[in-house]
């Protein structure tokens, strides 16, 4: 019996793969996130038969956020689908909460649960299976919000735990070898209904991504694509730079963290917001809620100082200047000597 040739889309996926987790050591486990539908199938397959041929340890986790009323079936399928594809799987169920709206939360809870998978599992790396399209949606989806570089660098292809093997392959790759690892075993993908809810944000932005690419051809998603890969090499450089002015420029004491203005005021604009968005996160403001309206009216402070009093941001932060010292006060149940630095905080697109 002939064995059929692999296309030169599974060559690509599998290419992807390989390369996505060359630095890993030979023995380091990995998990597939699989939700079921045909990219994280591909996914699947591709690392089932990398295990299969090279003993990588891999399993697939699927996450049941509860949110449809078949979810358990849907997840039992996915781990039956990724167990014939040869990898041993579990099924998750989470609960998901309500801060940044359905899809929002659901993502959380997600990230949540693969993380600690991976923790339980003493995984390396969790896999997801993002393409490029993907990419581009997320980079539109911020350019409406009005975001800066590190949230419009959207999705990294490695950051800290995730990965993303799939993140420059064009969705119709991704699903043509889907459809080939699945068809000689009489699988088929699930097709999610909400991928066709226009309730949902993610949704109406790949209508206007279909409507772009037939405007403006194919390039414009490898374009945005491209976009989101400069804008993080930008992003990374800024953030190097906030962070040697940080330490240069800001005193950290019981009286919280302080930084003479006539120092910040130097600094070229995109590295002070950044300064000073890290003493605000380190005073106790969430990173979430240290919003652009926020770090303005701290800047106003250095730059625009016409003895204004004090700007009070969210968790109790408080922003000042006296005798041309800015200082931030923390917020409740917030020591300085709990959180000296957070250049980490920064950084917050990558996932």
């Amino acid at each position: 019996m002939s064995v059929r040739a692999s296309s030169s889309d599974l060559l690509a996926c599998r290419q992807a793969v390989r390369s996505a987790l060359a630095d890993l050591d030979a023995d380091a486990g990995v998990i597939v996130a699989c939700s079921g539908g045909p990219d994280s199938l591909a996914l699947a397959g591709v690392v089932g038969q990398a295990a299969g041929r090279d003993g990588l340890r891999a399993t697939a986790v699927i996450v049941d956020h509860g949110l449809q009323q078949d979810s358990a079936q849907v997840c039992d399928a996915a781990r039956r689908a990724c167990e014939a594809l040869g990898l041993a799987s579990t099924v998750v169920r989470v609960e998901v909460g309500r801060r940044g709206g359905p899809e929002g939360a659901a993502r959380e809870a997600r990230y949540a649960a693969l993380q600690d998978a991976a923790i339980e599992q003493g995984a390396a790396a969790v896999l997801l299976g993002h393409t490029l399209e993907d990419q581009a949606e997320t980079v539109l989806l911020r350019l409406a919000r009005g975001s800066g570089a590190r949230s419009l660098a959207a999705m990294a292809p490695v950051a800290g735990l995730w990965r993303r093997p799939f993140l420059q392959i064009p969705r119709a790759r991704v699903r043509r070898a889907a459809h080939e690892v699945l068809e000689p075993l009489g699988l088929e993908p699930w097709q999610d209904p909400h991928n066709n809810d226009p309730a949902f944000a993610r949704v109406r932005v790949r209508a206007v991504l279909e409507g772009l690419r037939a405007q403006l051809g194919d390039g414009v998603v490898a374009g945005l694509a491209r976009s989101a890969d400069l804008l993080r090499d930008d992003a990374d450089a800024l953030e190097a730079l906030a962070a040697r002015a940080y330490d240069a420029v800001v005193t950290v004491n019981d009286a919280g963290w302080s930084a003479e203005c006539d120092e910040l005021a130097a600094l070229p604009a995109a590295v002070r917001t950044r300064v000073l968005r890290t003493m605000i996160i380190a005073a106790g403001c969430p990173a979430e809620d240290a919003g652009l309206d926020h770090i303005r009216v701290a800047d106003s402070l250095v730059t625009d100082w016409h003895g204004q009093g004090a700007a009070h941001l969210p968790s109790g932060v408080r922003v000042e200047r006296a005798c041309g010292r800015l200082s931030v006060h923390a917020g409740a149940g917030i020591a300085p000597s709990d959180r000296t630095s957070s250049h980490a905080d920064w950084r917050i697109g990558g996932a």
